[in-house]
């Protein structure tokens, strides 16, 4: 019989911290338990998540590389700590979890200083700053790759391979077949930039495809993320191509997109990458080079050793290397199935499950740090002529 225990999940105002937090807080919800989020004004006003548990918005301090900042970034840390270790006393949570950025920082200071069990996600390839901080107190690390960089060798034992959690609706498509995809058919592209879109897509892409075989041109339909300054241009620019698009600078039903898309060109972000492997779905990925330590150029290095994606640097993402790269994606027979298939293979579908498991054992029952079972994939899917 379940025990119902109280969780404090404390996560930084971006979706890629929100999202994963938001899943596993549904997972634990579903078994019984309550739930409080510990997060910034940002974190609370993202829609469509954390309606069934308490938000608390407390202060975090943003330590910059300018000392000046440091005095109020302290302060701003010790009061968030305090507001935290108050929720502690009333909430009385069996275990607080960070899932990185700030915000995460004062409610994980709180938890030890009570001595509550505390664990942290880390969703990126790269150990995030707040994460770096606190791995040597935490009782926990969960991981979403194999490799962890500036994750310090000592702490292995505490390590744990969960993966990132993705939403229901990305989960259901692990089942279902690729999209099917003859020399006839239409061949359907993907194309997204985060959570607000990405203009070098918008100037690269249009470009990339014009210079196409016409064969495999006349057989394109594109879905597009588009920054709003750039979607009129990109709108235009298509028309003039003759290929059908539908452009927006925001998707709200991206499982669905992704559901029948033959190929994705994306950021190398770690909630694209979870989706991209759980699903299935070929990729050409473009990390951003400004993202801190470099995460989403080690993000994306799983998916493609694995031979389910493509990486391109930003530097040399140009319309010629997108147009020869997609050629041999889309026009070498079985490339893109097979490239579907080794995508699935990275796929870490039960994070969420997995996560909560976590959380239930920390201070109640030795945490087994056994591998996540993947599975093979499933026989259904459409595989055809695909090498083993």
């Amino acid at each position: 019989m379940s025990i119902s225990r109280h969780f404090v999940l404390a996560a930084g105002g971006t979706g890629g911290h929100m999202i994963p937090a938001h899943a596993v807080a549904e997972e634990l919800m579903a078994r019984g338990h309550h739930v409080a989020l510990v997060t910034d004004e940002r974190g609370a006003k993202i829609p469509g998540i954390f309606d069934r548990a308490q938000v608390h918005i407390m202060p975090a301090g943003r330590m910059t590389k300018n000392p000046a900042s440091w005095p109020g970034a302290l302060k701003a840390i010790l009061a968030g700590r305090a507001m935290s270790r108050r929720l502690n006393e009333t909430f009385r949570p069996t275990a607080v979890v960070g899932f990185g950025g700030y915000p995460a920082m004062p409610a994980l200071l709180g938890a030890l200083a009570d001595g509550i069990p505390t664990a942290i996600h880390e969703q990126n390839a790269v150990l995030g700053r707040v994460n770096r901080l606190l791995a040597g107190r935490v009782d926990a690390i969960a991981t979403a790759y194999p490799g962890v960089e500036r994750l310090k060798p000592r702490y292995d034992a505490k390590v744990h391979l969960i993966g990132n959690p993705v939403r229901e609706e990305v989960k259901a498509l692990r089942d279902e077949d690729f999209p099917a995809l003859t020399d006839e058919s239409v061949f359907r592209v993907l194309v997204i930039g985060g959570s607000q879109g990405a203009s070098i897509l918008s100037s690269v892409v249009p470009e990339g495809l014009s210079m196409l075989p016409v064969a495999l041109r006349r057989r394109l339909q594109v879905t597009q993320q588009c920054r709003a300054e750039d979607i009129d241009r990109v709108r235009k620019t298509y028309a003039e191509m003759e290929i059908p698009a539908d452009l927006a600078t925001y998707f709200n039903d991206v499982p669905e997109k992704l559901g029948w898309a033959h190929l994705v060109i994306a950021r190398a972000g770690a909630s694209t990458l979870a989706e991209l492997t759980c699903a299935g779905r070929p990729a050409i990925l473009i990390p951003l080079p400004s993202a801190m330590d470099d995460h989403q150029t080690a993000n994306a290095r799983e998916m493609t050793e694995a031979g389910g994606a493509r990486t391109i640097t930003q530097a040399r993402f140009t319309a010629v290397e997108l147009a020869k790269q997609m050629q041999k994606m889309a026009m070498e027979p079985g490339a893109l199935q097979n490239a579907a298939k080794r995508a699935w293979n990275c796929g870490r579908p039960n994070a969420a499950r997995d996560m909560a498991d976590l959380l239930e054992s920390i201070g109640h029952a030795p945490i087994v740090n056994d591998p996540v079972r993947v599975g093979p994939m499933p026989t259904t899917l459409n595989l055809a002529g695909v090498p083993a």
